[in-house]
């Protein structure tokens, strides 16, 4: 089966490869439709490696995915033959501790797709188990069923802060992630959100959405931007979204006493927090990796008309071009949010 092949840091290939494609009793087996370029595949190909995740022999990219049931397992009544979905690309093991307290995206075991040693899915085919495969309302297309992992990111983190309604918020970082999590914290009752970034282009991107303030950090403080946007209190929470370590130096800052802080972007080396800014306000610390029991309300958002991800949507590839796809997203052009490849020429 043909596949996009991560060969070694900075090689890619276009070619044949054995991939695993038993239908066990529990599982399904997809036709691939539309499949993502997330930060993380470019980072593999551009780096070879994400911390501990290290990429050392072949590995096939590609994890945020829609596509449509061709075969089912024994054992499964839904979703069908025929259905379109979506899949959620961590499988934890069931059994583990972590699953069981309902934290499976931390489980020592989860394999996700496209992190070493697990293949992704940039491919015609993946089997999958059908308890983390998702079916698509008719209103949801491909192109929207394979914006859900990343969108499940920034509910994991709207869910992680902890919203009240009329919550004012700032997301560090104007990247997929953090645009995704200024919509998800306006969907979880934030009145207003304010991203920040250095890149107009991304900024102008994110201020098409009501209700999120564009704050280009070349031009204006953050801080400058908080207190006026709160009469000199401080946002009610903090999304760290681009790793950044300079970022973190300012968190603590744009809070507001007893407001939260919550940190998305991974930084590549280990960073600086002041502890005692952070202990003077009291502020709420929360974490964020990958996402829990939150895909199918992330596609719910969707299929609602609530959340709009289309215009996020900068650039779509067909399968034959995904290198082409891979160099341009690995070029980090300002005016690209999410590139896609398809692999069929149906839009649908």
């Amino acid at each position: 089966m043909q596949a996009l092949v991560l060969e070694k840091k900075g090689e890619l290939s276009l070619r044949e490869i054995a991939l695993p494609l038993n239908v066990g009793p529990d599982d399904v087996k997809i036709a691939i439709h539309t499949v993502g370029v997330c930060g993380s595949d470019v980072h593999y190909y551009t780096h070879g490696a994400i911390g501990s995740y290290i990429v050392r022999q072949p590995m096939v990219l590609g994890h945020e995915a829609s596509g449509t049931i061709v075969e089912v397992g024994a054992n499964v009544t839904s979703p069908k033959v025929g259905d379109r979905v979506c899949m959620e690309p961590g499988v934890p093991n069931l059994s583990s501790r972590a699953t069981k307290l309902g934290i499976y995206n931390v489980d020592p075991d989860v394999r996700f797709w496209a992190t070493p040693p697990v293949h992704g899915v940039l491919a015609p085919y993946a089997v999958h188990p059908a308890a983390f495969t998702y079916r698509l309302p008719d209103n949801v297309s491909f192109a929207e069923g394979a914006m859900v992992e990343p969108f499940a990111i920034g509910m994991q983190a709207a869910a992680r802060a902890r919203i009240v309604p009329g919550d004012i918020a700032v997301v560090v970082g104007c990247g997929p992630i953090g645009i995704m999590i200024a919509l998800a914290a306006l969907a979880g009752g934030c009145s207003k959100v304010l991203i920040s970034d250095f890149s107009a282009p991304k900024l102008k991107i994110a201020a098409q959405y009501p209700g999120i303030v564009p704050v280009n950090v070349g031009e204006e403080s953050l801080a400058d931007a908080v207190r006026a946007a709160t009469d000199n209190w401080g946002a009610d929470i903090v999304f760290e979204a681009s790793g950044s370590p300079k970022a973190f130096a300012d968190l603590f800052g744009v809070v507001r006493p007893g407001g939260a802080v919550v940190l998305v972007g991974l930084p590549v080396e280990p960073v600086s927090l002041d502890v005692p800014a952070a202990i003077s306000k009291e502020v709420r610390i929360e974490t964020v990796f990958r996402y829990a029991n939150i895909f199918d309300r992330a596609l719910q958002l969707i299929a609602s008309g609530k959340v709009d991800l289309k215009p996020l949507i900068t650039g779509t590839y067909d399968f034959s071009e995904s290198i082409k796809a891979f160099e341009r997203a690995a070029q980090g052009s300002p005016q690209d949010v999410k590139l896609q490849i398809l692999l069929t020429g149906d839009k649908g």
